[in-house]
C-alpha cells in the first residue's frame, strides 16, 4: 500500500510539473503580411481575387498552434482577373452589395477555431466556426505551419466554403434551381496565409 501511495505521489508530482511547464505564447496577426485569395467559379469560367484580413491571434503550446482566430476585412474585397476598369468595379460593386455579402451591414466575417489537431510534419487539421452575414457554421481544413523565432506563418490551400449555407443566394442553384446555365457554384475557395508575430 505504502509503494502504491509512492508511486500515486510521483505520478502527481509528474503530472503536474508537466501542466505548470507548457508554455503558451501568443501571435498576433500582421494585417500587412497576411491575405486570403479566393476564387469563385461558374459555368464557363471565373473569377478571382483577394480579401484583407483586419485581426487576428494564434495561440502555440511553444511547438505548434492550440488555438486561433481571425478577422476578414470584408470591405477590402478586391478582383484580380479583370482587367478592364470599368468591369471590375462593376463586379467588386456587385459581390460587396446585398446580392452577395452585403459589407455595409456585414462589413466582417470571423474565423474561431475550436480544435486544433497536430498531424505531424508541420501540419494540423484546423476545426472551427466561420461567421459571414452574422450566420456561423463550422468548417475544417488541413493548415500548413512554420514557426520560426518570434514569426508564426500558417497557409492553407483551397478551403471550400459554400455560400449557401450563410444565404448568398444570388446566381445559386440551391435557391433558385432554374437558373440554368447561369448558375455560379456555390462553393468558393479560399487560399489562407496567416503571418502572426510575438
Amino acid at each position: 500500500m505504502k509503494a502504491l501511495k509512492s508511486i500515486l505521489a510521483a505520478v502527481a508530482v509528474i503530472s503536474a510539473f508537466a501542466f505548470t511547464s507548457a508554455k503558451t505564447e501568443t501571435y498576433k496577426v500582421n494585417t500587412d503580411k497576411s491575405n486570403i485569395e479566393w476564387t469563385g467559379k461558374k459555368i464557363g469560367g471565373q473569377h478571382n481575387g483577394s480579401i484583407k484580413l483586419a485581426g487576428g491571434t494564434v495561440v502555440t503550446n511553444g511547438k505548434a498552434p492550440v488555438s486561433g482566430n481571425f478577422t476578414i476585412d470584408m470591405k477590402s474585397i478586391s478582383n484580380k482577373d479583370i482587367t478592364d476598369a470599368d468591369y471590375n468595379k462593376k463586379l467588386v460593386g456587385h459581390l460587396t452589395s446585398d446580392d452577395f455579402f452585403g459589407v455595409a451591414q456585414y462589413p466582417t466575417a470571423q474565423f474561431v477555431a475550436t480544435k486544433i489537431t497536430p498531424a505531424g510534419n508541420g501540419v494540423a487539421n484546423v476545426t472551427g466556426n466561420l461567421t459571414i452575414k452574422g450566420i456561423t457554421n463550422p468548417i475544417s481544413f488541413p493548415v500548413n505551419y512554420t514557426i520560426s523565432g518570434n514569426t508564426l506563418t500558417a497557409v492553407a490551400k483551397g478551403v471550400a466554403v459554400n455560400r449557401a449555407k450563410y444565404n448568398v443566394k444570388y446566381g445559386s442553384k440551391s435557391f433558385f434551381e432554374s437558373i440554368g446555365d447561369k448558375a455560379i457554384d456555390d462553393d468558393f475557395l479560399l487560399d489562407i496565409s496567416l503571418v502572426a508575430e510575438k
